[in-house]
């Protein structure tokens, strides 16, 4: 058994100071970490880069310290395991993974080191913490009282509602049945109110208290604009605002992945692909080098990210629709984690509204499960095509109230609107023409060419140049149509529907053809250029603030550092972190007391990089 230290040293605060280097807590960490060092359940909602990893990690010390054993982390990502457990090592806390990349040699190392006790935390994924042979090796370590807590990251993923659900998140029931005394504290950085009452109830939290931090990272600026050439749109974006900076592009295929990032490639742009179906060793490969070198792109699926814990990743682009809110806070949330300026970018159009509808109408689930997923999509669409404050809205689907950012690109650059009424009817009656006329449905390429008088063969074939909808919308450009439908589809007036994506009308669409309804719309258009001068390609930002000699010792701080990361073979922010080696640079410490002062400067660090720091730093 790990002998028992004294209660100052078992303090959460003495803990974050000495292990971490912070003097202070942030939001409700200190409230969590006292409820669980007490050994409570929890249920954690913190955003991305809100510091949930400290809510498990002060209390997994702290309960070392009493003597109580090891902290077991369910976690499903390989990377999070990787890069958490070498971050605890660089503080000197005692921690291990045990998952497939290991040897049996090592495997039966890091077993023996469980079962003696003397490790402070273990990370495992759910299929192995619920496997008999490991839940007989809990059992063992929960009869010596060397069984100390239970962390289940990324809880959501036991909920079928979200976007991230995992089969086997459902078996972790078991942890409270057979051992109702260890504490479980549960975290995630996104669940509407449907999730979160799905993950108390199948991890059985019914008792544990509930904390949930403001969803808001005002960090991020959310843009979303119509597709116009996205690919253009995307270069222009990256070159304009982040040239040089890493980020994350989404998309939906694996094929617009591989395409994406060789053609960012042929611009100049350092580009890689990231999905399931490459080579495991060319996603692992590629993933490393995202974390471990500077202003390089990640073109993924939503393969890639969950629990990638990058702290500079500067924008966070889509180049297709997500499925839900969810999915966007999730993906868009792993920009500016280190607190620093991040854009969160996504251009979408009329097809990627009705790709995802009928992905979900074509679906094999349940009714129920549809209907949700519908209402899911409906509030992003009602997010994408808002006139007003983007994280007013944002920040309203999780529950939380509040005001209109100035950051956004609705606040900063108010839309254009019009009454569209008048357009609407005539829209929706030409969809309605077409059912009187023969009883027959088309897409949206045939319907606006009606709508402009062209006499294309097609309309020609289906005698529609004698409707009455024929040429009523000609003052319109196709754009302007397209735009309209989108916003007609987003508002629940207008389906697509089948393999074909033809329109019909809803129920709602009737009040709009007589007229009870006013409709206003968004005269879409792209934000204006926000720029970043004076930084050159392949050059990572310094904080706005350094200048002349604080900016000299942070360029060589950040040289200094890419040495020691290559050495231990970590990524370079789990040495220390940017805004730790910025606050190097202003203070200049000369004296190891004095930077012992640095916020991220603890005292495993202070002793192994100390000295080399002050050498750095030497006038």
């Amino acid at each position: 058994m790990p002998p028992v230290s004294d209660a100052s040293s078992r303090s959460p605060l003495a803990i974050l100071q000495e292990v971490f280097g912070y003097t202070a807590f942030r939001g409700q960490q200190q409230a969590i970490v006292e409820h669980v060092t007490a050994g409570q359940d929890a249920l954690v909602l913190m955003p991305t880069g809100g510091g949930k990893s400290l809510c498990y990690q002060v209390p997994a010390i702290a309960r070392h310290r009493a003597g109580l054993g090891v902290t077991v982390v369910v976690s499903p990502l390989i990377a999070l395991m990787h890069d958490q457990v070498g971050a605890l090592e660089e503080v000197g806390v005692h921690a291990a993974f045990l998952n497939s990349t290991l040897s049996l040699e090592d495997t039966q190392r890091i077993e023996r080191e469980m079962m003696a006790g003397r490790m402070v935390m273990l990370y495992a994924a759910p299929e192995r913490v619920t496997n008999l042979r490991f839940q007989a090796q809990l059992a063992n370590l929960h009869e010596r009282g060397l069984l100390s807590l239970f962390a289940i990251d990324e809880a959501h993923c036991v909920s079928q509602w979200g976007h991230d659900f995992r089969e086997d998140y459902l078996q972790l029931s078991v942890l409270h049945e057979r051992f109702p005394d260890v504490p479980r504290l549960a975290l995630t950085a996104t669940a509407d109110d449907q999730t979160r009452a799905d993950m108390i109830e199948r991890l059985q939290l019914q008792d544990a208290r509930v904390f949930i931090s403001s969803f808001d990272r005002p960090n991020i600026r959310y843009t979303l604009v119509e597709k116009d050439n996205p690919r253009q749109q995307l270069l222009r974006f990256i070159r304009d605002e982040h040239d040089g900076d890493a980020g994350i592009v989404y998309c939906q295929s694996r094929r617009k992945v591989e395409e994406t990032a060789e053609w960012l490639v042929q611009q100049g742009i350092s580009a890689l692909p990231y999905h399931a179906g490459l080579d495991a060793k060319v996603r692992q490969r590629h993933q490393d080098r995202f974390l471990r070198e500077d202003g390089l792109v990640m073109v993924a699926t939503v393969a890639f990210g969950m629990g990638i814990d990058k702290p500079d990743v500067r924008f966070v682009a889509h180049l297709d629709l997500p499925k839900n809110i969810e999915g966007y806070y999730q993906e868009t949330g792993r920009a500016g984690r280190d607190g620093g300026e991040a854009d969160a970018w996504l251009t979408y159009g009329l097809a990627d509204v009705v790709n995802q509808r009928r992905m979900i109408d074509e679906s094999p689930a349940s009714d129920d499960f549809k209907r949700i997923q519908r209402g899911k999509l409906d509030a992003l669409l009602a997010l994408a095509e808002a006139h007003d404050c983007r994280r007013v809205r944002l920040l309203s689907y999780f529950g939380e109230v509040s005001q209109p950012c100035g950051n956004c690109d609705n606040c900063l650059h108010p839309p254009a609107t019009w009454d569209g009424t008048q357009a609407a009817r005539k829209l929706l009656s030409c969809i309605y023409r077409f059912w009187q006329h023969g009883q027959q449905r088309f897409g949206a390429g045939h319907l606006i060419d009606v709508l402009r008088g062209k006499e294309t063969d097609k309309v020609q074939q289906y005698g529609h140049q004698s409707l009455s909808t024929f040429g009523v919308g000609a003052d319109l450009s196709e754009n302007q149509w397209r735009a309209v439908l989108r916003q007609l589809i987003a508002l629940g007036h207008v389906v697509a529907e089948g393999e074909y994506n033809t329109l019909a009308l809803t129920d709602s669409a009737r009040a709009v053809l007589k007229g009870d309804v006013q409709l206003t719309l968004r005269e879409a258009a792209e934000a204006p250029r926000r720029g970043k001068a004076g930084k050159g390609a392949g050059k990572p930002a310094a904080p706005a603030d350094l200048q002349g000699d604080a900016l000299a010792r942070f360029v060589d701080l950040r040289a200094w550092r890419a040495e020691v990361a290559r050495e231990h073979n970590l990524p370079a922010y789990i040495v220390f972190n940017d805004a730790t080696l910025a606050d190097m640079a202003r203070v200049a410490p000369q004296t190891l007391g004095e930077l012992a002062q640095i916020s991220g400067v603890g005292v495993k660090k202070l002793q192994a990089y100390g000295e080399q720091i002050l050498r750095v730093l030497k006038p």
